[in-house]
């Protein structure tokens, strides 16, 4: 099955923490990591604090949704994300977007992400994966749902030394 998994950071070294949680990633069993987006710098939702990189990852797994949802949160706590506030900054944030065109609500998951149509930071790189991607719930194009939003808040990045995923 195709996953979609956003990913960010903003304290620390943040393209470090990216790397590292898509190495993570790429370990899990039966999964493979396909492809990735560009890396895009964007504004924080909620209390004041740095801008985060963003990208999403391509999967094929066999893992099934609460199992890679288990592990993506496995692997965040590893590089020491906490959850104090909502929205809070974090050394690594994962995000299950897609698992295929599965619709599914249950109790800690909820697939398509219940927010993704709402965030730019994650709508601009998921058309970087899926130009002519259509949101399984919803049945519009992501390019309608940015659209509607605009990409305010998004950049693509540009590192100071030269790091680049």
């Amino acid at each position: 099955m195709l996953a979609y998994v956003g990913l960010g950071s903003n304290l620390g070294d943040r393209a470090a923490h990216l790397l590292w949680g898509l190495s993570a990633l790429s370990r899990l069993p039966e999964t493979r990591l396909l492809r990735l987006s560009p890396l895009y710098e964007t504004e924080p939702l909620g209390p004041p604090q740095p801008r985060y990189l963003n990208l999403v990852a391509e999967l094929e797994t066999e893992l099934p949704p609460r199992a890679l949802l288990s592990e993506m949160l496995r692997i965040e706590e590893a590089l020491g994300r906490e959850r104090k506030e909502r929205w809070g900054p974090r050394t690594l944030d994962l995000d299950l977007l897609l698992y295929g065109d599965l619709v599914l609500e249950e109790e800690g998951l909820k697939l398509p992400h219940p927010r993704l149509h709402e965030r730019a930071f994650v709508l601009v790189p998921l058309l970087d994966l899926l130009p002519e991607g259509r949101h399984p719930l919803l049945g519009r194009t992501f390019a309608e749902l940015l659209a509607a939003l605009g990409p305010q808040g998004v950049w693509p990045y540009r590192p100071q030394r030269g790091l680049v995923l």
